[in-house]
Order: structure tokens, then C-alpha cells, then sequence
């Protein structure tokens, strides 16, 4: 299916979630790798998110989250190959690529990340994910509002390489990628 081009290395993209909204993008360009005549697409095959508080006053930051926020209260962050404009999206849409969830007991400072487990760890080439599109793009989401001088930070870490893909495959993947867009 797909010859590597190049060996692995990594992307990353940081957002943050800060006191004055509850959700938080970016954006990742792969202009530079994904190439339409060359049949090239980029080959994830890992994802990892990396969790910091944020304290902006003394712009420090640390794995205490306690203070970040007030009361219980759950984190999401997704990687998606199509513009989610700022949501959320379903488990089952297909432009999603990964994602993680972090909950917070405020009262215990007890952190979980339970119902999605991460990191995603896609496997060799054979099994990794396939992206042909121009960026990636990172969206958090925080169920509570941020305390004052506090955000939340989450790093989005990928493990990725240039590929070439046969017409047929960057074919299909190109029409999947255009049919779950509508």
C-alpha cells in the first residue's frame, strides 16, 4: 500500500484552553508533505497528548490542575483531519484521528482518564493512519470555565512520516476524506 519516503519524526501543536473561553484549536500545516501529483500523504503513527496547567500570572507550568479550575470537571481534545470548526465531534466520524479525555474530582484532586484511553498507537506502516489532507487540526474542550490567571494546556505529540501511496490507495483515501466531509 504505502513505501516510505522518509523515516519518523514528530509534529506537535499546543493549545490552550485560558480563563476567558472553554474550548480551545489549532492547527497543523502538512502542506509541505502531502503532495497530490506525487500521490505523497503523511503516515500517522502515533498520537500522544501531554497535559499542563497553566499558571499565566507567573507563566509557570506543572501537572496540578486543582487550581486551574473550580469544581469537577472534564477535559476532551481531538485530532481530526477535517476542520471540526471548533467542536467536538462523535466517535464514529470518520475525519477523526485521535483523542483523549481527562477528568478532574476537584475535592479529592484525583485525575482519570477514563473512558479514552490514550496514547493511540496506530502500529507499522500496514496499520497506520493515512491523512491526505493539508493540515490537522487540534480542538480541547473543558466542561467548566478556567479559574482567572489559569489555562490549560494540551500538547498534541505525532509520530508521522512521508509516504507514497499508489494512485489507488491515495484515491480511496482522498474519497473517503471528501465523503465524510459532507
Amino acid at each position: 500500500m504505502a513505501t516510505s519516503k522518509t523515516g519518523s519524526f514528530w509534529l506537535t501543536e499546543a493549545v490552550e484552553i485560558d480563563a476567558a473561553g472553554q474550548s480551545a484549536s489549532g492547527t497543523i500545516d502538512l502542506g509541505a508533505y502531502v503532495d497530490v501529483g506525487d500521490q505523497q500523504a503523511i503516515s500517522i503513527e502515533y498520537v500522544d497528548f501531554i497535559w499542563q496547567a497553566h499558571d499565566t500570572a507567573l507563566d509557570s507550568y506543572d501537572g496540578f490542575f486543582a487550581g486551574s479550575v473550580v469544581g469537577d470537571c472534564a477535559f476532551d481534545v481531538q485530532l481530526t483531519d477535517l476542520n471540526p470548526g471548533g467542536l467536538i465531534l462523535r466517535a464514529d466520524d470518520n475525519s477523526m484521528v485521535a483523542s483523549a479525555s481527562m477528568n478532574l474530582n476537584d475535592a479529592n484532586n484525583v485525575l482519570s482518564f477514563g473512558p479514552d484511553l490514550y496514547p493511540d498507537s496506530f502500529g507499522k506502516l500496514d496499520e497506520s493512519r493515512m491523512v491526505v489532507n493539508d493540515s490537522l487540526y487540534v480542538v480541547s474542550h473543558s466542561s467548566v470555565v478556567i479559574a482567572a490567571n489559569q489555562g490549560l494546556v494540551v500538547t498534541a505529540r505525532i509520530k508521522a512520516r512521508i509516504v507514497k501511496l499508489s494512485t489507488k490507495d491515495w484515491m480511496s483515501i482522498a474519497i473517503q476524506s471528501t465523503a465524510s466531509d459532507n
